[in-house]
């Protein structure tokens, strides 16, 4: 039985931190004040300042001298940078995966299965946990320790749950798309590197008008 993950308390106040911003608390361009959290949450600044470095590297606050620390802006423009190095990644995810795998798609079935219903139910914020889970299954299917830290860098499930609430993208149907991923996984597709490229660069949100 695998033992569960305990979170460190930076861990805790990172996650504290980003379901904050996600949520709405703190808006784009809203200070977030070290000591007032630090206060709320009842423990000392240092993992409180630990937890914002970390979102400072996500880009998802920035600080500047004597005006503390902002929830940035967010942009079309941020949301296009990430999906090339994303899709990069999983694409040598999806290579190293397949032969690791061997057709065995366990890991991924359930997320299919979850995407379908949150297709029915019209459940954005499933759609993305369940898009998010899959795709992270994938990524640790390499065996790629270094990949996958790369990855997680990267803040896919945060970014995407921005980009609903700030650009209003919305995606109507998941499941079909990574059922067929999944497919091509379990088939030992020799394109399977080309084809999730194209499927996660074909994912990036785009702008409602």
């Amino acid at each position: 039985m695998t033992p569960p993950v305990v979170q460190s308390l930076r861990e805790q106040i990172r996650e504290h931190l980003v379901e904050g911003i996600v949520s709405g608390r703190w808006k784009p361009g809203e200070r977030i004040v070290e000591r007032r959290i630090a206060v709320e949450l009842e423990v000392s600044q240092t993992p409180v300042r630990e937890a914002l470095r970390e979102l400072e590297t996500l880009r998802l606050i920035e600080s500047a001298p004597n005006k503390g620390v902002r929830v940035r802006e967010l942009s079309a423009a941020d949301l296009e940078e990430i999906y090339p190095v994303r899709a990069g990644l999983e694409q040598i995810a999806a290579e190293l995966a397949v032969p690791r795998l061997a057709g065995d798609v366990s890991a991924l079935r359930p997320h299919v299965a979850a995407l379908y219903e949150a297709d029915r139910l019209g459940d954005g914020e499933a759609q993305v946990r369940h898009t998010v889970a899959f795709h992270r299954e994938l990524v640790r299917a390499a065996g790629n320790s270094v990949l996958l830290h790369t990855w997680e860098g990267l803040g896919i499930e945060v970014w995407t749950a921005l980009s609903i609430r700030w650009l209003g993208t919305v995606q109507e149907s998941y499941a079909e798309e990574h059922e067929a991923v999944m497919a091509a996984i379990e088939r030992r597709d020799p394109h399977i590197g080309a084809l999730v490229k194209e499927h996660v660069l074909g994912c990036a949100p785009a702008p409602r008008d």
